[in-house]
């Protein structure tokens, strides 16, 4: 795996699921790690105690990346324990898998609220950063936004602007050393898919179907691809969205 040593990382929404997963492997590759969380505070401290006990460094932090008070505060915690920030993963999403004629405007503004403008302010968070030579961003997106799958309107809309915006700010960002990808992740095992009752089910079935490495995704399919773009090894990649979907498009 990559090196990250030496490096302070924040992943949002990492309680549980990819998210967990993610900073478990860069805590794995050598990176202090910020396990964000909304409200799952006993999962965050599950994520924590799993990486300290295999000799990694880690603490959870309490914040809604939609609200800006939240995301100063969750950047200011991470410097007091670790110092500056970076990796930052910006992990944290909303999901809404209905018909377009069940969309609700309150869905909407949840789910644009934390995918897209959670995205921006952690971004802008970790740029005002001025004591940082170099740092790296990983958007979580979707292959949704790839393969287009019925029932995901709102989702795969809000994540196609977090893609868009992951190129922009690229632009943006790179003569300062900040390099600033995506990945896209396939259907996936996680506890919020379950949860959805999509583990198990026809459209899972379906997909399976349709994704050529024959299996939904894991957490552990998405760490190692997320620590390599965090590391030096990945020094020349930015403004790249990555399918990460077993070849499902």
């Amino acid at each position: 795996m990559s090196s990250n040593n030496g490096r302070t990382a924040i992943v949002t929404g990492a309680s549980k699921g990819l998210g967990a997963g993610i900073a478990k492997s860069l805590a794995e590759a050598g990176a202090a790690v910020v396990v964000n969380y909304r409200s799952d505070a006993e999962g965050a401290a599950r994520v924590v105690a799993d990486i300290t006990a295999k000799g990694g460094r880690a603490t959870a932090v309490q914040a809604d990346v939609a609200d800006g008070e939240d995301v100063h505060r969750l950047f200011d915690r991470a410097r007091a324990a670790y110092g500056p920030v970076d990796v930052l993963v910006n992990n944290a999403g909303v999901g809404t898998f209905v018909p377009l004629s069940d969309i609700t405007e309150a869905q909407f503004h949840s789910e644009t609220t934390t995918n897209l403008l959670g995205t921006i302010l952690t971004t802008q968070a970790l740029a005002a950063q001025d004591d940082i030579e170099a740092a790296s961003i990983i958007n979580v997106s979707t292959s949704g936004t790839v393969s287009h799958p019925p029932d995901a309107s709102l989702y795969v809309a809000s994540k196609s602007a977090v893609n868009a915006f992951t190129i922009v700010a690229s632009k943006e960002l790179g003569p300062r050393g900040i390099r600033v990808n995506a990945i896209m992740p396939g259907p996936s095992d996680t506890d919020g898919t379950r949860a959805m009752g999509y583990s198990g089910s026809e459209r899972e079935a379906q997909a399976i179907a349709a994704t050529p490495l024959g299996r939904t995704g894991t957490p552990d399919d998405y760490g190692p691809l997320v620590a390599f773009l965090a590391s030096d090894d990945a020094c020349w990649i930015t403004g790249d969205l990555i399918l990460a979907s077993g070849g499902l498009r």
